[in-house]
């Protein structure tokens, strides 16, 4: 059996920049910033980068083709560079390119960059997809929006679960709330405002049940992580972040194919986190994961997520957010830096947005959201629908 990539490749290094509506920068600056606070804080030159991954998704838009962006904005000069695109996951494939490429024992270090200047696109509202599997097809899919999909998935839930209308909403909003507060804390965050459970509920309707602060906003943001052999990191620092599971999954689009999905979870979640935990050697990750970074795009994907992830048992994640299991003094704090709730979803970043979250509260440098002692952090990225998707499940520690 493969033996997996836990405990051979460390994070030596992490920079990450604000996220916001930053008209200001465009996204070369975004990568100088999020690169120069990850080179400083690894303590090495530039020079030492053997290597490095870029994961954005807009390339026509934002930073161009290929690697070459990388190379000219930073100054890294001939050495290999590969752009990832794996949509809401691209930055995540970045750095999974990175240390499956020091594990190898190809380069001893090596370079993920996430970067997306999304306000830029004019992304927002309710974009359209109308698409299938391999062709444009507007008699298929036709005017699908990620708030109307989530949304089913949300309505799905409540039915299949016994959650009245009421119950529902209010599990989705302390879930925002809960988020919405961790983001006054962090600097970093786009949407620094604390907002109620009752301003939630009481707010306009974007695709019912989901309002607008169900649904994460729209940002630009960067973020970079610079990977090194374990066996080398206590040459940079003292307390390096150690991968413990690397893991993607992406769905054929079977749940749309058949009646065997029961549309009130993500399938793709469930079995990434199966694989995830079995490289960690994790067994009971209610109990051994220390905290989470998942990807909040709308309230229901979080409260679905805490069931797929296993951690809260299937349709009982309401008794877990109503006991505050997962806030910021809870058992397993989930979004502690805010999340997609405050950070946007500047779609190339988030992956290593998630991941520099994990590494500052592994090393106790989160400030005044820092969890105590935590010993595992898990992130999750998820692209595409509930019912057609791409996941990434990473894990790490000390």
């Amino acid at each position: 059996m493969a033996e997996g990539i836990k405990d051979k490749v460390t994070i030596v290094g992490m920079g990450c920049t604000q996220f916001g509506e930053l008209w200001d920068k465009g996204p070369e600056d975004l990568m100088v910033d999020a690169f120069k606070e990850a080179i400083e804080d690894g303590g090495m030159d530039k020079k030492d980068i053997q290597a490095a991954w870029l994961g954005t998704h807009y390339e026509e838009i934002h930073v161009g083709k290929g690697g070459m962006p990388l190379s000219t904005t930073l100054k890294l000069p001939f050495i290999p560079v590969t752009r990832t695109d794996n949509f809401c996951a691209s930055g995540s494939e970045a750095l999974r390119g990175a240390c499956y490429a020091v594990a190898a024992g190809a380069y001893d270090i090596a370079l993920a960059l996430g970067v997306e200047k999304l306000k830029d696109t004019g992304y927002g509202g309710l974009p359209e997809f109308s698409f299938t599997v391999g062709t444009k097809n507007r008699l298929i899919w036709p005017n699908i929006s990620a708030p109307g999909s989530f949304a089913m998935m949300a309505t799905k839930y409540f039915a299949q679960y016994g959650l009245s209308p009421e119950e529902g909403k209010s599990t989705l909003a302390k879930i925002s709330a809960k988020s919405h507060h961790n983001g006054t804390l962090n600097p970093k965050a786009h949407l620094r405002r604390e907002v109620t459970v009752e301003q939630i509920m009481n707010a306009p309707i974007v695709a019912w049940p989901l309002g607008l602060f169900d649904c994460c906003g729209v940002s630009d943001g960067a973020a970079a992580a610079i990977v090194t052999r374990a066996d080398m990191a206590k040459k940079f620092r003292p307390d390096p972040v150690r991968i413990k599971a690397l893991q993607i999954a992406v769905s054929s689009g079977e749940e749309l194919m058949y009646t065997g999905w029961d549309s009130a979870h993500v399938e793709s979640t469930y079995r990434c986190g199966v694989r995830a935990y079995q490289e960690a050697g994790i067994k009971d990750p209610r109990e051994e994961i220390s905290m989470m970074e998942t990807h909040d795009c709308f309230s229901i994907t979080e409260l679905t997520e805490y069931e797929d992830l296993q951690i809260s048992p299937r349709g009982r994640a309401k008794e877990d957010v109503d006991s505050g299991f997962f806030n910021l003094d809870g058992k397993i704090p989930n979004q502690p830096d805010g999340g997609l709730k405050c950070f946007g979803h500047p779609i190339g970043a988030t992956g290593l947005r998630m991941m520099y979250e994990m590494y500052k509260q592994l090393q106790g440098k989160a400030g005044p959201r820092q969890i105590n002692n935590p010993r595992l952090g898990l992130t999750h990225n998820m692209g595409g629908f509930p019912v057609y998707n791409i996941v990434s499940v990473f894990i790490v520690g000390l």
